[in-house]
């Protein structure tokens, strides 16, 4: 406690009354959810614009406007789309002002994702350029604006008379915003593919080249199988009034879940209430067809599907608009999804037959699995929350309704760290209501190309799936994030890639859910009497020994060489976290089975080609 003459004083001045545009510029995060300079797909950057596409979307849901143009020439953006354009009279206000907008109003629109009246205002905000620029009645209105203030309005003739948007914006680089960023054309490409599948009859063109899709979700799992072999082909589904569609089939020999789900064109990588009601109905749907007692993730063992809901007025869980929380869809979803599954099966036989083949054989694997659980179990007298080598928190994901809870658990990670001598560095540091700690022995059991009963019979991968809570559903995940936490060394990667490949092989949503990551750590630290810098390549290594003088430099070799009073910033509010990105598991497939599949020869002659 300081003496009261040290303490700031707190009075009427102090108190500070900020404009919309003011409040965007100081806390981003509310309203983008990050920063980032582009390396990540969930990067500010690509939050705006998709904002602006979700606007022209929006105008095609309504039917106007087949055809939207994106172009991004070095860093700044254009979007056009021919829809029946912002009323000119209110343009300054729908780009500038919270809150205005005709989002609000269900005749105009009846299925928008951008129902806060938001997106637009923030991407003028947060960008250093702004234009928007409205087509309508033969007449163009521009108006410009700099970091969120009008710098200029003007009005011209159109004279090829069409309608709609155009919006060109500049994300700030400045050093508080989003710094020294680029666009990445594959994440800007995945963008784009998604929204064309979930608009079927929609064209895009980016920088040129022109994205479309025919069947819509059927087209999206056709590219997410890949080279997978399906069982049958995907049922696809789409209802009378559009509200909902679907697709799905089963994939040959992969264990696991897979779905895409989405609601009024918005990718909810966190799933949602429209996720679970389908992943339900799907299930118990299957099941009363073949009149059999089959456990959901029996009939869903193996299913890679996609689902896509418009909802006049959706409610998400943040402002990026993740996870869905509708629930009077319930309804909705099961009805069609009874409909149209037993109507698919009853119209094909050999799917009939092929289906409950399938998935009668996967439930003597899962009877197997359970007498081998059971056994080890019992062997062990191991019991879930006293698992060997797990530093557990206190909260975790799915715990409970209490309020408290639920906001405390997506802030929960476990870190899978390499041997005692890390974990002890990051139990000593770690926040123990929101940070799990569990440590490796050493290198994990290989398992490409494992039955899934050898995860129960292996200890570690045992008390690992056991940590996690995924042992009977991926639905009973116990933490937000998995972070992978080895050293920087050829071992640690080792390591990584055998864990990535358990993932893979055996719990493939987590990974496509994006819940994986890499702990990034220090390789280097620089220092003298008076600063240290902490270093993550051998350039920022040089660039700190130019600025700090007589420095002394020492190379991290693991991270149990990392006294706990450094390691606490590392896992705290400067963490680097990479998220093992991947959209659909055949994205990977060939590449998991060279590098870990039996074919020692092959891998072999790779390395010395490629060895430098």
């Amino acid at each position: 406690m300081g003496r009261p003459s040290d303490k700031v004083l707190y009075d009427d001045s102090k108190i500070l009354t900020l404009s919309a545009t003011e409040h965007i510029r100081r806390r981003p995060g509310m309203y983008i959810g990050r920063l980032g300079n582009g390396s990540s797909p969930e990067d500010g950057i690509y939050i705006l614009l998709k904002e602006i596409i979700d606007n022209s979307i929006d105008e095609f849901v309504m039917g106007y406007g087949s055809v939207i143009s994106v172009t991004i020439a070095d860093k700044t953006v254009t979007v056009r789309d021919y829809g029946r354009g912002i009323p000119q009279g209110k343009l300054v206000d729908c780009v500038s002002e919270i809150n205005t907008g005709g989002k609000f109003n269900s005749d105009v629109f009846q299925f928008s994702v951008g129902l806060n009246g938001v997106g637009a205002k923030a991407v003028n905000a947060l960008s250093s350029y702004f234009k928007a620029s409205t087509y309508r009645d033969g007449e163009c209105v521009s108006a410009e604006f700099a970091y969120g203030k009008l710098t200029e309005k003007k009005k011209r003739k159109n004279p090829d008379n069409t309608t709609g948007t155009e919006i060109a914006f500049t994300p700030d680089s400045g050093a508080d915003l989003f710094g020294d960023y680029s666009f990445n054309a594959e994440y800007v490409e995945k963008m784009i593919q998604n929204y064309v599948w979930l608009n079927a009859g929609l064209t895009i063109e980016y920088n040129g080249k022109k994205y479309k899709s025919k069947d819509g979700l059927k087209d999206l799992l056709d590219s997410a199988l890949g080279k997978e072999t399906p069982l049958y082909q995907p049922c696809h589904y789409v209802s009378k009034d559009k509200k909902v569609e679907f697709a799905f089939t089963h994939v040959k020999g992969m264990f696991g879940e897979d779905f895409f789900s989405y609601a009024n064109g918005q990718y909810t990588r966190d799933g949602g209430t429209h996720q679970s009601y389908f992943k339900e109905a799907l299930a118990k749907t299957i099941a009363d067809f073949y009149k059999k007692n089959w456990a959901p993730q029996v009939v869903r063992e193996g299913i890679i599907a996609a689902i896509a809901v418009k909802v006049q007025e959706p409610r998400f869980d943040s402002q990026t608009k993740s996870k869905l929380t509708n629930t009077e869809i319930r309804q909705m979803i099961t009805d069609e999804v009874k409909e149209a599954v037993t109507d698919f099966l009853l119209k094909n036989p050999v799917v009939k037959n092929n289906l409950a083949e399938k998935i009668n054989l996967t439930e003597k694997m899962h009877k197997e699995i359970a007498e081998v659980k059971k056994s080890a179990k019992e062997v062990s007298g191991r019991i879930r929350y006293n698992i060997p080598s797990l530093k557990d928190c206190k909260y975790h994901l799915n715990q409970g309704a209490q309020k408290i809870r639920e906001n405390e658990g997506p802030k929960t990670m476990i870190f899978i760290t390499e041997g005692n001598s890390a974990a002890g560095s990051l139990t000593q540091t770690r926040d123990v209501y929101h940070q799990a700690v569990f440590a490796l022995r050493g290198k994990v059991l290989n398992t490409y190309g494992c039955k899934k009963t050898e995860l129960y019979k292996n200890a570690e991968l045992y008390n690992l799936t056991s940590a996690l809570g995924i042992e009977d559903s991926i639905d009973n995940l116990r933490y937000e994030k998995i972070i992978i936490a080895t050293d920087a060394d050829v071992d640690g990667m080792h390591i990584q890639i055998l864990l990535l490949t358990f993932f893979l092989t055996f719990f493939p949503d987590l990974v496509t859910s994006g819940r994986v990551y890499i702990l990034e750590t220090p390789l280097f630290r620089v220092r003298n009497k008076q600063v240290t810098e902490y270093c993550y390549s051998e350039a920022e290594r040089d660039e700190a020994a130019k600025k700090i003088s007589k420095c002394e430099i020492t190379r991290f070799k693991g991270l149990g060489e990392i006294s706990p009073g450094e390691f606490k910033d590392f896992i705290g509010m400067g963490m680097r976290l990479n998220r093992v990105e991947l959209s659909a598991i055949s994205d990977i497939t060939d590449d998991v089975a060279f590098y870990m599949g039996h074919n020692t020869p092959e891998r072999r002659q790779f390395v010395t080609e490629n060895l430098i």
